[in-house]
């Protein structure tokens, strides 16, 4: 009895867990809730899906996108930024890649052979070397601070345009670590849902094999009942939401669309082709999650903190080769399918790496400059954007901040740059604060 409760309460716990992520329903009265955007005044910052009439607004062109997080400080002089012949370069060598005179490190053989879909910026900089705020401005394009917290770039997606796929989340966490700002002070409906491992899919969303249907929606009506009460108490609509939230997550759980996420549809040598480990399925999970319309998927492959023997074979050269086989495989896959146009494809990362090796081998963290790309969602590719100094140290010719980066994401999915969006304080904020979006990249 105690086995079958428990394995109920965690059945319940995913309810609430999808209600809260998906649907924007707490138990909380006075929580904002997706459904009380209805009757917000459109465009006023605490609105639902707004319109998207703004005049700065020209991009538009993407419908997803896949940002690739490189967690812990990607090294840029042994990626995207060669130095050749200078000290700073250490024991990486450059490769030619499918576009005359672009050259990237000897680790990246495959993304060298698909540069023409790249626009790589190396000419990025950050305003600080710190871990976790260096993440926090990536993800929000503000600094952290105590007072409130910020969206991600997900959340303003679903905020401005509104839900894509009606089913399934619309903002999906991979493989990342857990201190994501979600949401920030939108509302609850727009938070990521998180998938720790791609190979598991969501969690908790198989009946379990005692509990027939009808059982388990007499047990959904019992807890109706328990509530009737509360809900006569506080005839609010978040309540009335609470109540609501069953359904849609029992719809969630029995849709057809949930195959999204297992990657057993897949056969086994697509699977090997990316690769087994969690980037690697991450990323095909990712162009799963594309091709059932979902908007927005953040995967993560960390262990880029390498302060001790940088090209030691589990160090550089094998995260290099994660993300070389895993991305490069992704924006092929997409590209034959179709999908590449409307899918915007970002690699990020906190900071960059200091120029010189320190007495352990390793780099150090460098905010002053590092690398990202951009593919797809209306990109131009085969070229680089920006240029650091002849030792990697600082930008040398147009710099490009962590805002402006954000800001091109924004420019690509069409949301409004200029416009303000209020905080419950009253405080107001923007997509991508005060980033200009580097429209050149744009064919």
């Amino acid at each position: 009895m105690f086995v079958e409760l428990q394995n109920f309460a965690s059945r319940r716990l995913f309810l609430e867990h999808a209600a809260r992520s998906l649907l924007g329903v707490t138990i909380l009265p006075g929580s904002l809730l997706a459904a009380d955007q209805k009757t917000a005044k459109p465009g006023d910052g605490k609105s639902g899906p707004a319109s998207n009439d703004h005049p700065e607004v020209k991009g538009g062109r993407a419908k997803h996108v896949i940002f690739l997080y490189m967690n812990g400080a990607m090294t840029h002089l042994d990626t995207f930024d060669l130095k050749p012949g200078r000290e700073t370069q250490g024991e990486t060598k450059g490769i030619a890649t499918n576009v005359p005179g672009m050259q990237f490190g000897q680790t990246l053989p495959e993304l060298a052979k698909i540069a023409s879909e790249l626009a790589v910026i190396r000419s990025l900089h950050t305003a600080t070397g710190d871990h976790e705020g260096g993440r926090y401005l990536l993800r929000t394009s503000y600094k952290e601070i105590a007072s409130i917290r910020h969206p991600g770039m997900g959340a303003w997606a679903l905020k401005v345009l509104g839900r894509q796929n009606k089913t399934l989340p619309d903002n999906v966490l991979i493989g990342s670590e857990a201190r994501h700002p979600g949401a920030g002070f939108l509302e609850p409906a727009y938070t990521p849902v998180p998938i720790g491992d791609p190979n598991a899919g969501l969690q908790n969303t198989v009946t379990p094999k005692y509990l027939t249907e009808a059982t388990f929606e007499k047990r959904l009506e019992l807890i109706n009942k328990f509530d009737t009460d509360f809900r006569k108490k506080f005839p609010q609509k978040q309540v009335e939401a609470y109540n609501e939230f069953y359904r849609q997550a029992n719809q969630l759980i029995h849709s057809d669309e949930l195959k999204a996420f297992d990657l057993n549809q897949e056969k086994p040598e697509v699977r090997d082709k990316y690769g087994r480990d969690q980037f690697g399925q991450g990323c095909l999970l990712a162009r799963r999650l594309v091709e059932h319309d979902v908007r927005y998927i953040e995967i993560g492959l960390g262990g880029w903190d390498m302060h001790t023997d940088i090209y030691q074979s589990d160090k550089l050269p094998n995260h290099a080769a994660n993300l070389d086989r895993a991305a490069s495989v992704l924006i092929n896959d997409l590209k034959s399918r179709g999908l590449l146009d409307k899918t915007l494809v970002v690699l990020g990362t906190e900071f960059g790496r200091s120029p010189h090796l320190n007495a352990n081998g390793g780099r150090d963290h460098h905010p002053g400059v590092y690398s990202g790309f951009f593919a797809g969602g209306g990109i131009k590719g085969g070229r680089f954007y920006g240029k650091s100094d002849k030792d990697g140290h600082n930008p040398e010719e147009d710099d490009v901040s962590v805002p402006d980066f954000n800001a091109t994401i924004a420019y690509a999915l069409g949301l409004p740059l200029q416009k303000e969006f209020f905080s419950k304080s009253g405080r107001p904020f923007k997509v991508a604060h005060d980033g200009d979006p580097l429209v050149k990249l744009f064919s």
